[in-house]
């Protein structure tokens, strides 16, 4: 086999992976210098010209020139580092002792064997090299979106290829779980992280990490694209909620607006791509209390008390906003926590007049039930709802008699009296 196939093969593969030149001409001399070492011992003495543009090759062999009595006498004498004299003169008639004689190395002089040895070492070579080049590129890439398509859909991961048919790896764990996939469609994902695995690269994707979804905002709100706006942190429950903060460095730009567009056209999109996950974009502020508050949305909070000591916020509403700021499942709660970075705790609050107000089934031992039923009639539940009127109101609105509408009003006063 000529040099200059097993050099042409690796040039144009080289092309193919536009590896670099400096690069290609080590991995070729790192072949034939192994090829050196099995045939000669050592490559210490010997110099490797590669011409890749032409794919000539010249392996050079450099050994002193000593006495005939020297080389054949002498323990030191080393038929690769030396050679008697009497046999460089054949080679040329002027030499004399203490010169180096340089010798050309024919690729047939190492035999057959060693020449197919070689060959396989460079393909090796080169499959390591490409796989070494597959890494590095996919890992300089970790964060970033990549479009893929669908190759095989297997129970516990998708596999899918780039433009370059590299194989790619979409697990259970880092897929939506509304997701579904076809072979052959394409899918939308961020490169989560590269490794090794038995000497060979695995890239692993994810549709469930929050850097998805914030790559998905740059891409669909130029605001952010073009540094107006930042995202400052986003949380998960993939394909069920999302809470994303925003801030604009441009007191002009609404950085909820921008990112939600107009009538939602912005969000909407990035809402199917995941699979209509509900996501809340909330305003950041340095200012906790408040940042707690629209985390918490939709729910309107009465107060709020912070621990810094123990990283924990007690969150006060109403009874009728506890369930909107727990959320389905606890799910708002929850991401609004990690958002602020802080363990919310929801209690509920009775405004004054529910506090101090007493049912009407309470009094159910001093008041006949006929008495109950008839206020009930018109509305009246509680014992504050019915003091707040008159006597003449409920002589009117009601059937009751005065005698017992004045005993009904001493009743439910002497609930009240300290």
């Amino acid at each position: 086999m000529e040099s200059s196939v097993l050099i042409e093969s690796f040039q144009e593969f080289a092309k193919f992976k536009n590896i670099d030149r400096p690069t290609m001409m080590k991995v070729l001399e790192d072949v034939f210098r192994t090829m050196i070492k099995k045939k000669y011992g050592t490559d210490e003495n010997f110099d490797i010209i590669i011409n890749t543009d032409k794919g000539d090759l010249e392996i050079w062999r450099f050994r002193e020139i000593v006495d005939d009595e020297f080389a054949e006498d002498s323990f030191d004498f080393d038929e690769n580092k030396h050679i008697a004299l009497a046999e460089a003169r054949r080679i040329e008639k002027d030499f004399e002792i203490g010169e180096e004689l340089s010798q050309e190395v024919k690729l047939e002089d190492f035999g057959r064997r060693l020449v197919l040895t070689a060959r396989q070492t460079l393909m090796q070579k080169i499959k390591d090299l490409e796989k070494d080049l597959l890494f590095q590129r996919y890992k300089d890439l970790v964060g970033d979106i990549i479009t893929a398509e669908v190759y095989q859909v297997m129970s516990k991961e998708v596999l899918l290829i780039d433009s370059e048919g590299n194989e790619l790896i979409l697990p259970k764990s880092e897929q939506i779980s509304k997701d579904r996939f076809k072979k052959g469609e394409n899918v939308r994902s961020i490169i989560h992280r590269v490794e090794m695995h038995n000497s060979n690269p695995r890239i692993i994707l994810s549709r469930t990490s929050p850097v998805f979804l914030e790559r998905l905002f740059e891409a669909e709100v130029p605001e952010i694209f073009d540094g107006l706006i930042a995202i400052k942190k986003v949380v998960r429950e993939p394909g069920e909620r999302a809470k994303v903060a925003v801030e604009s460095f441009d007191d002009r730009v609404d950085p909820v607006g921008a990112c939600v567009g107009m009538k939602g056209a912005r969000i909407h999109g990035i809402v199917r791509e995941l699979e209509n996950e509900n996501i809340d974009v909330i305003n950041f502020t340095e200012n906790t209390e408040l940042y707690i508050s629209r985390a918490l949305s939709p729910a309107k909070i009465l107060n709020i008390k912070i621990n810094k000591d123990t990283r924990r916020a007690a969150v006060y509403l109403k009874p009728d906003q506890v369930s909107l700021a727990i959320g389905k499942g606890g799910q708002n709660i929850k991401l609004a926590g990690k958002l602020v970075g802080l363990e919310i705790d929801v209690y509920r609050e009775l405004d004054e007049v529910s506090e101090e107000d007493v049912d009407l089934e309470e009094f159910a031992d001093e008041l006949d039930s006929w008495v109950i039923d008839e206020l009930k009639r018109i509305g009246l539940d509680t014992a504050k709802s019915v003091l707040a009127l008159s006597r003449e109101d409920l002589l009117r609105r009601t059937e009751l008699e005065e005698e017992t509408i004045n005993d009904l009003f001493s009743i439910l006063k002497s609930e009240f009296e300290e």
